[in-house]
């Protein structure tokens, strides 16, 4: 398998070199040369599979040629075989044919989980094949973070750079980054919102001469490994439900399109989906575009739901890529303007294209409480407020009762606790590996929002504590 950039003008890569690397050297995304496309006896086929077997299905096309089948699987088997539900990913009922998939399942609580716990032992192997050490450096809204940090904390070739708004993530969320303690794990709390701690990632990734000849690996979801692996969860559900032979609709939580790009791709590899829901909050790029083809930056308002409190999101450049046929210097040229204006749209036909699939919807901190109570009343099911977003966006733009509509549920309630406390339902309560998460010690920095401060923290501190 080779991979390309959004823009046209990086190297080709396999998938060990696209691993590392995360950003392409043109500052676009890497994406598959050839999407993999499977028939529908095939998809099929696998009803039934325990989840890292139908992982390997998947994921095997993205990693020909740089990893063995047999590595592949061991590798899969040991990531999911730690989640704390033996399906994995259970899928709820809420109503008819209305589901939420849980994908909080895993160390940290996240479906973040399902790609970061997946890429620190991939690093780690190809890291000790080829006897070389890295710095990951990361930004995070919250969940990311702490996901990157448990995937990667006894990765021995590995030094972890996470780079969190101060103030603005919920306290469960701060304490699961901050209290894994290592002398390769650094936390880094910067004055500023995520879109400030994203940008200074980007930057660091365009010149990384501070490093002093170390190079830097990308975590975010514009590492396409974290895409790679979230396709699978569309199939599991699927396979639950009665498909391939019937279609899906899903419900998506999202701020930085990942999660919702991965179903886009579960889609064009063969699995039917009529449907995808764009479900964001206050901060609604995604659905202003999806609405009205406008995809213009805006302030950014924190809300009960931190994890989608993004201005810009870095992988809609992959879907741009798509609906331009796939022209790099296209894409380029609309990247270069949205940085320069902070405004982007698309030709009708492009935006229309898009629209056959997606719908979208924004919702307010209010509704969002008033979905966590109206489905814990109706069901007794507990949601996070992204989940509770995911449902009301679900239920407001379903095209047909008909199909399955099935709500990503994208992280346990305990880590925002303010959100269910406002909903005036009982509180959850934390699960038993981290049932002293309060008492454990905090390791944080912060800093001020200077890219000079940050790039020269992890100057110092790489290499396990000493200076890179």
């Amino acid at each position: 398998m080779r991979y390309i950039s959004t823009r046209g003008q990086a190297p080709t890569l396999n998938f060990e070199d696209v691993l590392l690397a995360g950003l392409a050297s043109d500052g676009g995304l890497y994406v598959p040369e050839n999407l993999p496309r499977f028939t529908q006896e095939e998809i099929a086929s696998w009803a039934g599979l325990p989840y890292h077997e139908l992982a390997f299905n998947v994921m095997r096309p993205f990693v020909a040629g740089s990893i063995s089948d047999a590595d592949f699987k061991a590798i899969l088997q040991d990531t999911y075989g730690a989640f704390t539900h033996s399906a994995v990913a259970p899928l709820r009922q809420l109503d008819a044919n209305e589901w939420v998939m849980e994908l909080f399942h895993g160390p940290t609580l996240a479906f973040k989980d399902f790609a970061l716990q997946l890429l620190g032992r991939l690093l780690d192997h190809f890291l000790t094949k080829r006897g070389e050490r890295v710095v990951i450096m990361g930004a995070t809204s919250g969940d990311t973070g702490s996901a990157a940090i448990e995937g990667c904390r006894r990765c021995e070739n590995v030094d972890i750079f996470i780079l969190h708004p101060h103030n603005r993530v919920s306290e469960v969320q701060r304490r699961q980054m901050t209290t894994i303690l290592g002398d390769n794990i650094h936390n880094i709390a910067i004055d500023g919102n995520f879109d400030d701690c994203q940008e200074m990632v980007k930057a660091s990734f365009a010149d990384q001469g501070f490093l002093k000849g170390t190079r830097l690996v990308a975590v975010n979801s514009i590492n396409w490994a974290r895409i790679m692996a979230q396709i699978v969860y569309y199939f599991h559900a699927a396979l639950q439900l009665g498909g391939p032979q019937r279609s899906m609709a899903f419900s998506v939580p999202t701020g930085n399109f990942g999660d919702i790009f991965a179903g886009y791709l579960a889609r064009n590899m063969g699995l039917p989906i009529s449907q995808l829901v764009v479900a964001t909050n206050r901060n609604d790029i995604l659905h202003r575009f999806m609405s009205g083809n406008r995809y213009d930056k805006d302030t950014l308002h924190p809300s009960l739901s931190p994890s989608m409190d993004i201005m810009v999101s870095s992988n809609f450049e992959r879907l741009l890529f798509d609906l331009h046929g796939r022209n790099g210097a296209l894409v380029k040229d609309l990247m270069d303007s949205f940085k320069q204006t902070g405004k982007l749209s698309v030709e009708d036909e492009r935006w229309t294209e898009a629209r056959r699939l997606f719908d979208s919807l924004a919702v307010d901190d209010e509704a969002t409480c008033a979905t966590i109570a109206e489905v814990y009343r109706d069901c007794g099911e507990l949601l996070d407020p992204h989940t509770a977003i995911g449902v009301r966006a679900a239920r407001e733009c379903r095209r047909s009762m008909a199909i399955p509509m099935i709500t990503l549920g994208t992280a346990h309630p305990v880590k925002f606790p303010e959100a269910v406390r406002q909903a005036n339902v009982e509180e959850p309560q934390l699960p038993a590996h981290l049932a002293d998460l309060f008492e454990r010690t905090e390791r944080c920095t912060v800093l001020p929002n200077s890219l000079t401060d940050i790039q020269q923290f992890v100057a110092a501190h790489g290499n396990r504590g000493k200076p890179l």
